[in-house]
């Protein structure tokens, strides 16, 4: 039976999992920058971080344009990361209104849960081939316990 701390729990999971994708987008996007303006080379930090600042005010979709102007790579993702723009933008912008007084019922809450659910992998999925790109795999790499230490 879950409770109302659970869906703002899994509400939290699926904000934090959008968050990630962004800034992976945009780690991308200002070493292309930095690359093309020979930063790598010069170490402008003055530029660079104009740079990121200007990369920071940008929203998941101006991220994801701007991606797609300076790499052919992403191409292939297009379909999942256009989801997962539209599940974030669901997400932060109305989904408490889409679910409006299920939050007062348990089967509302199992409802909403499952939207979450559904929200959330498709953000981490698109995290995921983000980071492949990158040749990071993530369901790959070792689990960290809570205390920092490597999971056995």
């Amino acid at each position: 039976m879950p409770t109302l701390d659970d869906v703002y729990r899994k509400f939290g999971s699926a904000a934090e999992a959008a968050q990630l994708l962004e800034t992976a987008l945009g780690n991308i996007i200002f070493l292309i920058r930095c690359d093309q303006e020979g930063l790598l080379k010069t170490k402008d930090r003055t530029r660079a971080i104009d740079i990121l600042d200007s990369i920071n005010r940008q929203t998941l979709g101006e991220l994801l344009r701007n991606l797609n102007n300076h790499t052919q790579s992403v191409d292939a993702l297009d379909l999942l990361l256009s989801r997962a723009r539209e599940a974030r933008n669901r997400l932060i912008h109305s989904f408490y209104r889409e679910h409006n007084f299920r939050r007062n019922s348990e089967e509302g809450r199992v409802i909403m849960l499952q939207d979450l659910e559904t929200i959330h992998s498709g953000l981490l999925d698109a995290y995921k081939a983000i980071l492949a790109l990158n040749g990071v795999d993530l369901d790959s790499l070792p689990e960290v316990c809570p205390t920092g230490h490597l999971a056995i």
